[in-house]
């Protein structure tokens, strides 16, 4: 259930995205010098969970390019009323086998792939409707029992079996770092990452093109340029905190 909005809140709501939106470029380009890149070597993607739809347009309109949404059910309400004209719209939370069917040929990309049961549906759903749906693979960098994502050492093993299905495409990797860890934990993790990116690459295997390192959120995405990353997913530090509302 989407939170409902005044005109004055929606213009207050506006004015802290462009305020922080001017940081978060601000930031990010001086993270990419000082990792040797430009910023438009970064892709910003706003993760919009919660957020009203009004305002995530209003940062399209402010030149955010690519959004993400974490559920299924959220995507479908809010679909009609993205402006995708300008903007590629990703899933980038957990996703289970009977709500992939809502995602193919909606979605850009799929950034949560962690497993062959999960990969096999996608590639399976997308021939059925003829297309091919670009994806992450997520990998569980912290070893975490309860979070989703493939374990490190089986990840050369699923990107060997993905490559291999029709209508599925993969163009990079995903992590996100345990919560808890200290600032030279999270940085350790996202080098890591880094490592397997560039192992994967060099492989050149058919059906697979890094092109995307997705890892870095608002607490860390500074962190995650340094550390090679791409791709970032900002929602908290740009739209603020989310608001859950509760259904009556």
């Amino acid at each position: 259930m989407m939170e409902k909005l005044s005109n004055e809140d929606l213009q207050r709501r506006f004015h802290d995205v462009e305020e922080n939106l001017k940081v978060i470029r601000e930031n990010i380009a001086e993270a990419a010098a000082r990792a040797g890149k430009s910023a438009s070597d970064i892709t910003l993607l706003a993760a919009t969970k919660t957020v009203p739809v009004e305002v995530i347009n209003h940062s399209i309109e402010l030149g955010v390019d690519h959004i993400g949404e974490n559920r299924v059910q959220e995507l479908n309400e809010k679909y009609e009323s993205y402006n995708l004209e300008r903007c590629e719209l990703h899933f980038i939370g957990h996703l289970q086998l009977n709500k992939v069917k809502y995602l193919i040929g909606r979605v850009a990309m799929i950034q949560s792939v962690d497993s062959e049961k999960l990969a096999a549906e996608i590639s399976r759903l997308s021939a059925k409707k003829g297309v091919t749906t670009d994806v992450l693979l997520e990998v569980n960098i912290g070893k975490e029992p309860n979070k989703s994502g493939v374990m490190p050492e089986l990840l050369p093993e699923l990107v060997e079996k993905v490559s291999l299905l029709p209508n599925i495409r993969v163009r990079g990797l995903m992590a996100i770092p345990p919560a808890n860890a200290s600032e030279t934990e999270t940085m350790n993790f996202f080098l890591r990452m880094n490592q397997y990116f560039v192992d994967i690459k060099h492989k050149k295997t058919d059906n697979v093109s890094m092109d995307w390192l997705s890892m870095g959120m608002s607490a860390d995405y500074t962190q995650a340029i340094l550390a090679g990353a791409n791709l970032v997913r900002v929602g908290t530090a740009l739209y603020g905190p989310r608001i859950y509302v509760k259904k009556h």
